[in-house]
Formats: structure tokens, sequence, C-alpha cells
């Protein structure tokens, strides 16, 4: 689970429901005044009791969810800087590193009696420290079930897991999320610090909560139930035993429940839950461009009203944005007849628009409202995503050279010590670089080689290697390999730096 404070992102809910119970909350009643000719709403008597009978249908749908990873982790060296250092695996700072076993808990429920289960992605996934051996699902009698993970969406956060066995399970529904009210009650099952079935209540705090993230989902069902690390996955129940929440995050500045949790609603979860079911990939909108929020001090600059529209930062070339004639300093206020506010961002609207739809966007330019037709694209991977987003001053990941057994390490990693991307034109712009910059940015060096003694590091961008243009990753490899089929000591890279003239540097091979 994820903690958010000033929108540190906890991660905790999920959604499903199960049959209707009894004992249904009593509504409200209307009292009119007929001398006064008012309408009072009063609670009608019957608020529960007890949330007994509905948690007795509900609970044995809910299930725990335990994962086996192995996590590299950088062995301490006793004899690093001494002649008995090599003898360990010792390099700079340290020995070799290691694999441990790790293991994470969380919540999920079964929504099939086949045994499909919903869960988060990050309660089944290692958040690139490691690798996920194996998952186990474990039902409230305490059978433990091997899981088989059918699929998983890391810009939802929702995974979708298989267990069998010869009978039929329980299961639970999800419910429609678009009726719930601040003030309705719910209550929360699930595994908090690994305690087994706990079950919690409260009110929906607020819906369609924005926390800030600028994420295409980020857009949650608030509560008061109490959940802490280890619900994640879990429901978020409606008084009709319906699931409208899969419990995600909360915000916390103790790293405990204050009352502040936030759920994936089921109806930005269930459709994604189906495809994952399916094996069918999930397509989702995207126009390719920087954005953010229509601040107090921002509105003010521009003269407009504040939390209405989003203010556009730049534009990525030859994206849905860039051909529709959007510019940077617009700010869109509508898009497919739908306004753009904290509560329905523009991330979000877009993200669940079908790639290839032609849509209106409305917008604001120099004061001047206008409408352009736009054909929304593709959303990249989240890993594509990430290699657009580059921050030199980064910390380097220290197992970036231990090497996953499964991929092998790369020409570049065994010959130069180099780890490197393609250099879009979003990471040109942000190296200080022109937009039609060309070569391969370095992400990591390697401390023992002789790439780290000549002084390349993390932010570098190669242009050339052995007077040939470099324009790829593959032609970076292709020149390492030939260097080493003639038995070249060295390649001579050419490298740009942020603020520097381009530099000749040679790198021996090893």
């Amino acid at each position: 689970m994820r903690y958010a404070y000033g929108v540190t992102s906890a991660l905790l809910l999920a959604g499903s429901a199960l049959t209707l119970m009894t004992g249904l909350p009593a509504g409200a009643q209307v009292a009119q005044n007929d001398q006064a000719e008012m309408r009072t709403m009063v609670p009608r008597p019957g608020a529960p009791l007890s949330f007994a009978d509905l948690t007795q249908q509900l609970q044995p749908a809910v299930v725990n969810i335990s994962t086996r990873q192995r996590v590299k982790v950088q062995a301490n060296n006793p004899f690093a800087g001494t002649p008995f250092g090599d003898l360990f695996g010792g390099g700079q700072g340290g020995g070799a590193p290691q694999t441990r076993e790790a293991q994470s808990l969380g919540s999920g429920f079964i929504i099939s009696a086949d045994g499909y289960v919903v869960t988060n992605n990050h309660v089944i996934t290692a958040d690139g420290q490691g690798e996920v051996e194996s998952i186990t699902v474990t039902t409230p009698d305490g059978t433990e079930y091997p899981a088989k993970l059918i699929g998983k969406d890391a810009a939802s956060d929702l995974a979708v897991l298989k267990i069998s066995a010869p009978k039929p399970f329980p299961f639970v529904k999800f419910g429609d999320s678009r009726k719930a009210r601040v003030g309705d009650w719910v209550i929360a099952i699930g595994n908090p610090f690994g305690l087994g079935g706990t079950v919690t209540q409260g009110i929906v705090s607020a819906v369609y909560r924005n926390t800030g993230s600028g994420s295409a989902y980020d857009r949650y069902l608030q509560t008061d139930a109490s959940i802490n690390r280890g619900n994640s996955g879990g429901p978020m129940f409606d008084m009709a035993g319906n699931v409208i929440g899969i419990n995600n995050a909360i915000f916390s500045p103790t790293g405990g429940s204050v009352g502040i949790g936030f759920a994936i609603p089921a109806e930005v979860a269930a459709p994604i839950v189906d495809k994952l079911r399916a094996g069918q990939a999930i397509d989702r909108g995207y126009l390719g461009v920087r954005i953010q929020p229509l601040s107090e001090d921002l509105a003010a600059s521009l003269g407009l009203p504040k939390n209405r529209g989003e203010f556009i930062q730049a534009v990525e070339p030859a994206q849905a944005a860039a051909k529709a004639g959007i510019e940077a300093g617009d700010v869109v206020v509508k898009v497919d007849g739908k306004d753009v506010s904290p509560d329905q961002t523009l991330s979000f609207i877009v993200a669940n628009t079908a790639p290839g739809k032609r849509i209106p966007i409305e917008l604001l330019r120099n004061g001047q409202r206008m409408t352009v037709q736009t054909v929304v694209g593709k959303r990249p991977t989240e890993e594509e995503l990430a290699n657009q987003s580059f921050d030199p001053d980064a910390k380097q990941d220290e197992d970036t050279f231990a090497a996953k057994p499964q991929q092998g390490p790369s020409v570049l990693q065994t010959s130069l010590g180099l780890v490197a991307i393609p250099l879009t034109p979003q990471i040109a712009r942000q190296l200080g670089a022109g937009e039609d910059a060309k070569g391969v940015v370095i992400t990591a060096v390697d401390g023992s080689s002789d790439a780290a003694t000549k002084g390349l590091q993390r932010g570098d961008i190669v242009l050339s290697a052995n007077y040939v243009a470099v324009t790829s990753l593959a032609d970076l490899e292709k020149i390492v390999r030939t260097a080493k089929t003639e038995g070249r000591e060295a390649v001579l890279l050419r490298i740009q730096r942020r603020g520097q003239p381009a530099t000749y540097m040679p790198v021996r091979l090893r």
C-alpha cells in the first residue's frame, strides 16, 4: 500500500459485491409542514444497529493475498578497500548484489464462482525491485490456493488472479458507484497489517476526489472507514452488498489511518477488470500534452476563473494535440462536450476516450474561445511514458548492473558499462538539447568501468561512436560489436552534456 501526505499516496481500495442482504438501511422521510409549506428531511428510524448480517454474507468472498518475491540487495563487504575485498566479490563500496526472499501482503475479492479474484496491481508486483515468484490466495476459512496472474494494469492499479477448486467459490459483484452519495454508509473488509479478515465501517466522505497526482485515474471515492497497510485491493461495499470501490490509498501523516482513505470507483474498475479477465488489451486515449491545473495565480494572470480548465505547458510533436493545432499556453475548458474541472480532469476524460475517435476540444487562446477537432491517439505504455520523462539528477539504481538472468546484460553493459535509452524530443528538451537532436541518453554508469573513470554520467547524450552517427541503441550496439570484432580496445564517443560543447571521449572496452 502506498501513503499520501500532502499527497503521499497509499494504495488500498477495490470493488465487488455479493448478494443482497437483509436489514436494508432506512432511507429518508420527507415531512410536509402544511402550515409553513416547508419540506424537512429527517432520517427514518432504522440506521443499522449492526453490520453483522451484511458482513456474514460478504466476508466469505474477501481474501488475503500474499506473494513471494526475490529481491536484489547490495551486500555489505567488511573488507571493501582492503587487499581482501575482491575475495568477497567486492567492488567499490561493498559486496556483490545478493538476492533475498521478500513477501508482500494485501487483500482481494472473488468475483465469480469459478475463482476469478480482483486486487491492486501493486499488491502482486515487485515494483522493479525483484521478481514475483508465487502468489497465494487465502480464503477466510484458512484454505490456501496458488493463484495465476490473468492480467494486470499499472495505470489503473488493477489486477485479476485465478484460483481453482472442485466446488464453487462464494463471490461478490460490482455495484454502481455513480449512485454513491456523500454520507452513504459503507464497509471495508480486508487484511490490515496481515491480521486477517477485518471489517470497518464509515461513510462516503467525498465522490470523485482528486488527490493531485495528475494520473489518468486520479478520481476516487473518499471514505472515513478505517483502512490501513494490507487493505490494498480489498472491497468497499455499499449497504446493498455491492462493491462500489477498491481500497487503494490513504492520506496519512503517520503511515496509519487518520480517516481519509481512497477507493477506485467501481465504474472505473469494472470495465478494466472485464477486459483483463478476457485477456484484452487496455487501450486508452492520448493527446500528447503536458498540463497543469488552473491554479489561482495562473487563473489570475490569464483573467480566468480558477479551477475551470487546464493549462497546456507543452505539446509533443507529431501527437494528436499537435496535429489538431493545440499550442503551449492554451487553456482547455471542454473536451467532447465535458467540462474540464478538478473533479473531471483532462487526463481522465481523454484516457477514457477510445483511440481513433474524433472529438471537439474547446480552448482559450489569448482570451479568445475556439474549438479544434482532434483524433484521439493511443496512450503509450507506462514504461514508454516513463522513458519520456528524464531527470538527470535522479539517483542511479544500485542494482542496474546486476542484470536479471532471464533478460541478460546488454552489449552496452558488458562492453562499456553503460545503460542507455533512446533520445526522444521530450527528453531532449529536458536535457536542454534541441528537439531535433539525435543520439542515446546514458541512464546509468557502472562505477567499475572505464566510462565512469572518464567521467561519463547519467544524462550525457552519445551523439556518435567511432565517427558514426548514433540515432538508436541498435546503432551504438552495432558499432561496439564491430569494434570488438576488429580487435579494438576502445571506442571513441562524442558526448553532449547540458550547457557544454560536445566533446570526444575514448572509452575502453571490457
